[in-house]
C-alpha cells in the first residue's frame, strides 16, 4: 500500500511537470501532438497540457472539405492561444484578421501567414493578408522562375513572412521559402524509406556531358550517361530533356556520415531491361511527318496531340530564334506539322518541328533519285519538275528551261536552209 506521503509527492510532481509543459507553449512558438479526438468542428491534440489543444476542423481539410488527417496522427501547428488548453493554427490569417503584431509574431516565430493574390505586377505578387497589403518578389514565389505571374492571380496561398518595415506598411513575404522548407521534409522522408531496386518517378532537372540529374521527390539522384538506354547514347539530350518526367530505378543510395552536410548519392537508371520495357517502333516510323494540334505549354517545350499520340516537342525542337517564346509562338490549338523522332525510353513519344523540312526534303530528293531520267518533266531532269510543282503549288513551270535566249542565225537564211534540206 502506497503511503499518503508518497502520494502526494508523486501527484506534486505531476502538477509541477504540467505547469513547466503549460510554459512551453506560448503564443506564436510551434507545437507538435498527437491527435486524439475529432468532432465535427474541432480536433483534439495532446501536446503534453493539462487538457488537449484544440484546432480548428477546417484546418486539417483539403480544398474539397475532405478531412486530412485522423486520430492518432502525430501534426506540428502554431500556438495562437496559450494556456492549460491552447488554440492551434495550422497558419495565421485563415479566415482571421491580422494586425502588425500577429505579422511580427510570424516573422519571429517562422509561422506561415495565409493571403490571396491580388495582382500580378513585373516585380512579383501584391497579396492581402486579411487586410494587410504585402509584397512576394518573383523569385520568391516559386522554386523555379515562373514567367507569367498571372496565373496566380484570385488564389489563395500561405507565404512566410520575410520582413516588417514602417510599422506594416512595407510587408515582404515568400512563397518558395515554404516549397523549399517542404521539399526538405519530404526528401528526409522518402531518404528514410528509399530502398535498392526501386521503381520510382521523378522529373529531369539538369543535363551534363556524362549524365541527367533527376528530382525522385525532393533528392536528385544521377542516371549516368550509360545507364540512359539500352545502346550507346551519344549525347544526354538526345535522349531526355529538363523537365521531362521519367521513370527510372534506384541502383544505390550513398547516405552521408552522420553530422555531414553533404547530400545523399543516388544512382538511378532508365534502361529497359531495369524497368518494364518500352515499346519501340521502327526507323520508317520515326522519319514520319504528321499534323498536331498543340495542347499545353511547359518550360521545357510543347505538347502536341497526333495520330500517334501525344507528345512533346522539346524547346531545342522548335525551331526558334534565340530568346523566342513558345507560349507566344504556339498557343494552345495551333496547328503544326511535327516530325516522329520515336520514343524515349519511358515510351513517351517525342516529336520535332525543326526537322520537318529536312525530313521532308530528303524523302523529296530520294523520290527524285527513285524516278528514271526520261521521266514526263522538265527537260533533262526526271522529275524535278514534278517536285517543283509540288513545292510551288499551281505555278506553271515550263516543259523546258532555256538557260538563255537562242539567237538567231546570221550565217544563213532561212530559204537558203529550206533549199539545203530539199537537195
Amino acid at each position: 500500500m502506497t503511503a499518503p506521503d508518497e502520494d502526494f509527492a508523486s501527484m506534486l510532481d505531476a502538477s509541477i511537470s504540467a505547469r513547466n509543459r503549460s510554459s512551453k507553449i506560448k503564443v506564436g512558438s510551434p507545437a507538435g501532438g498527437v491527435i486524439v479526438q475529432i468532432s465535427d468542428s474541432t480536433i483534439f491534440v495532446d501536446v503534453g497540457t493539462r487538457s488537449e489543444a484544440e484546432i480548428d476542423r477546417s484546418e486539417l481539410t483539403d480544398k474539397d472539405g475532405d478531412l486530412t488527417v485522423q486520430v492518432g496522427d502525430s501534426i506540428r501547428a502554431t500556438v495562437a492561444r496559450g494556456g492549460d488548453q491552447p488554440k492551434l493554427v495550422m497558419s495565421l490569417s485563415r479566415g482571421h484578421a491580422l494586425d502588425v503584431s500577429a505579422i511580427e509574431m510570424a516573422r519571429d516565430a517562422g509561422v506561415p501567414v495565409e493571403g490571396v493574390v491580388r495582382n500580378a505586377v513585373k516585380a512579383g505578387l501584391e497579396i492581402d493578408l486579411s487586410g494587410i497589403r504585402a509584397f512576394c518578389p518573383a523569385s520568391q514565389v516559386d522554386r523555379t522562375y515562373t514567367e507569367d505571374l498571372t496565373i496566380y492571380e484570385g488564389q489563395s496561398m500561405q507565404f512566410k513572412v520575410l520582413e516588417v518595415r514602417d510599422n506594416g506598411r512595407s510587408v515582404v513575404v515568400s512563397r518558395r521559402a515554404l516549397l523549399e522548407a517542404a521539399r526538405l521534409e519530404q526528401a528526409d522522408e522518402l531518404l528514410a524509406g528509399l530502398a535498392e531496386g526501386a521503381i520510382v518517378e521523378g522529373t529531369v532537372i539538369s543535363l551534363k556531358p556524362f549524365g541527367a540529374f533527376v528530382d525522385i521527390g525532393g533528392v536528385e539522384g544521377l542516371v549516368h550517361i550509360s545507364e540512359l538506354g539500352e545502346g550507346r547514347v551519344d549525347q544526354v539530350a538526345d535522349v531526355v530533356s529538363v523537365g521531362e518526367v521519367v521513370q527510372v530505378k534506384v541502383l544505390a543510395v550513398e547516405h552521408p556520415a552522420p553530422g555531414s552536410k553533404d547530400r545523399a548519392k543516388i544512382r538511378l537508371s532508365m534502361r529497359s531491361s531495369d524497368r518494364s520495357a518500352a515499346p519501340r517502333r521502327s526507323s520508317q516510323d520515326r522519319a514520319k511527318v504528321v499534323p498536331g494540334t498543340v495542347t499545353g505549354v511547359e518550360i521545357y517545350g510543347v505538347f502536341v496531340q497526333t495520330e500517334l499520340g501525344q507528345g512533346l516537342v522539346a524547346n531545342r525542337e522548335l525551331d526558334l530564334p534565340t530568346g523566342g517564346d513558345p507560349r507566344r509562338a504556339f498557343p494552345t490549338g495551333t496547328e503544326v506539322q511535327v516530325a516522329h523522332l520515336g520514343a524515349d525510353p519511358n515510351g513517351r513519344l517525342r516529336f520535332s518541328i525543326k526537322k520537318v523540312a529536312e525530313i521532308q526534303a530528303r524523302a523529296e530528293y530520294e523520290a527524285f533519285q527513285a524516278t528514271p531520267s526520261g521521266a514526263k518533266g522538265v527537260k533533262g531532269m526526271g522529275s524535278l519538275g514534278d517536285l517543283l510543282k509540288s513545292r510551288l503549288g499551281d505555278v506553271d513551270v515550263p516543259d523546258a528551261v532555256p538557260s538563255k535566249p537562242e539567237e538567231p542565225d546570221t550565217s544563213t537564211s532561212s530559204a537558203a536552209r529550206r533549199r539545203k534540206v530539199s537537195r
